[in-house]
């Protein structure tokens, strides 16, 4: 049996950028299953395609990017989500993972960036300019705000978060915990938004930073 193709909406207010975008990935066998010039009809389409992963353009003229993420998060939660975006400062970038992205992709960088996007974050992961890795991206989002501390979380959010600490997968932690992997993506988010850390490495620093887990 073939495996199920990705499904991606794009949302860009160019159509000469959506057509490239859609050729090129229809022909590398994902499935462009919808697209939108602008917000309004971009919330409109998700709700009813619900589709797997979402290339947002940063810039479009009707709303700010990184509160159209914040909107598509709510309106379609099991969707991911790519910036895809001409800026390349780390202002940008940081900002849209803080708006929940797990994506940043430039908009000048070969083709083959984003459909390796689109495959990483489509299993769980995230994919961010090599300049900004993980590592280099959490200090800066932790930067921003102050931690709650650990006792705002559940207990079992502290079992999923020392697990994830581990370098455990998301399948690993929930066969750890008896959970399914959907259940932990679902901690992991939660635990994301009550942290304001989108990166897994943020995520461990502050699981070392609190006694949860300890390097090997």
């Amino acid at each position: 049996m073939k495996p199920n193709k990705i499904r991606v909406f794009l949302i860009d207010d160019h159509p000469i950028v959506r057509e490239g975008v859609r050729s090129y990935l229809t022909s590398c066998g994902i499935a462009v299953v919808g697209e939108a010039s602008d917000a309004p009809e971009a919330q409109r389409k998700v709700r009813k395609l619900t589709p797997d992963v979402i290339i947002l353009d940063v810039n479009l003229p009707s709303l700010d990017g990184g509160e159209l993420a914040r909107r598509l998060r709510r309106l379609v939660p099991k969707a991911r989500i790519i910036a895809f975006s001409i800026h390349s400062s780390e202002e940008y970038v940081v900002r849209m993972a803080r708006c929940g992205v797990q994506g940043y992709v430039i908009k000048d960088q070969p083709m083959v960036e984003l459909l390796d996007a689109i495959r990483a974050v489509s299993r769980g992961g995230q994919h961010f300019p090599a300049g900004m890795t993980d590592a280099l991206l959490a200090p800066m989002l932790e930067s921003f705000s102050g931690r709650p501390d650990k006792a705002a979380l559940t207990g079992r959010e502290l079992e999923v978060l020392a697990l994830l600490a581990e370098g455990l997968s998301n399948k690993g932690v929930g066969a750890r915990l008896a959970i399914s992997a959907r259940t932990v993506e679902t901690h992991r988010e939660h635990l994301s938004h009550k942290l304001n850390i989108m990166t897994v490495a943020g995520l461990t620093k502050y699981s070392i930073q609190h006694g949860l887990t300890s390097l090997k």
